[in-house]
């Protein structure tokens, strides 16, 4: 069986550099702290300082014993860390980034709920179309659509989300309905933030420039310009359900529909996350709601 104090006895003497810094740290005695190595090493049967009257120094099986050491000990503070901040209340400021009208519809409704629960946080609420830098600008949550976020972010799924092509019954009365994504070079296909829409074509992702004459950052306007026969556009479906339901808009190319994006909760990538980040995110996982969100 280990004996985890005289582990901790030698990681300390090495980290504080003497073993009188190191009976502070722990709040003991320097003669305590020198048993314990001395019975760690006796245990071991190997040498693990050097002590002379004015130096101390790792042999170089101290060396990798202390390697490994130090990373059992930082864990297992994570790990104190970790249940001592679990049932703490979110607390400070929680700023949060998000795509503007998912942001307003779906995460704008939950964030004010999680703030009823828990008045004693601030919440600081970007919601734009612009894309942010979460970590380089400071946020600590944000909302994305998209493929699984960078590698730099951790990511929890929210929701599917589907890209449909699609037009006014008043343009289809003027052009044909598109059979193929070649047909698409005949259309008007407005832009939004990007000048290429999204496709999966036996199973591979592709990507398809268009071209047309409106172009603007807003979804709610390319909305408004579909819907008004100025042209083809691909939004997601939380643009368009009501639309496809009422007839006011149609769906074409769907067999060739973009389906492997989602929603995506997301936060910079730390060794101890803070309870304010981490029960926000568990909020938003458990309360969107499937019938209220496009699945």
């Amino acid at each position: 069986m280990q004996h985890w104090d005289r582990i901790e006895a030698f990681v300390q003497v090495v980290r504080q550099g003497s073993f009188a810094n190191a009976a502070r740290h722990l709040g003991v005695s320097s003669s305590h702290v020198s048993r314990l190595v001395t019975r760690l090493e006796t245990q071991l049967d190997t040498q693990l300082l050097y002590r002379t009257t004015r130096q101390l120094g790792l042999t170089d099986a101290g060396e990798v014993y202390f390697n490994h050491c130090a990373h059992l000990f930082d864990g297992f503070q994570e790990a104190l860390n970790a249940i001592g901040d679990y049932q703490q209340r979110p607390s400070g400021v929680l700023r949060l980034t998000c795509a503007a009208t998912f942001g307003e519809r779906y995460i704008a409704p939950l964030v004010n709920n999680f703030l009823l629960r828990h008045p004693q946080l601030t919440v600081d609420q970007e919601y734009t179309n612009r894309w942010v830098d979460i970590v380089n600008e400071g946020f600590d949550v944000g909302v994305r659509a998209g493929s699984m976020p960078s590698s730099s972010l951790i990511g929890r799924r929210l929701c599917d989300r589907r890209e449909y092509v699609v037009g006014s019954p008043a343009y289809f009365r003027q052009r044909p309905r598109p059979e193929s994504l070649d047909d698409l070079a005949s259309h008007n296909c407005l832009v939004g933030s990007n000048d290429y829409w999204s496709f999966d074509v036996a199973q591979q992702h592709r990507t398809l420039r268009v071209h047309g004459n409106w172009r603007g950052n807003s979804g709610e306007a390319l909305l408004d310009a579909v819907l008004k026969g100025i042209g083809l556009a691909q939004l997601p479906d939380y643009y368009v359900q009501p639309y496809l339901e009422t007839g006011e808009l149609v769906s074409v190319l769907d067999d060739c529909m973009c389906t492997h994006t989602a929603v995506w909760v997301v936060y910079p990538r730390h060794r101890h996350v803070s309870p304010k980040v981490r029960q926000f995110v568990d909020f938003l996982v458990e309360n969107i709601n499937a019938d209220e969100t496009p699945q």
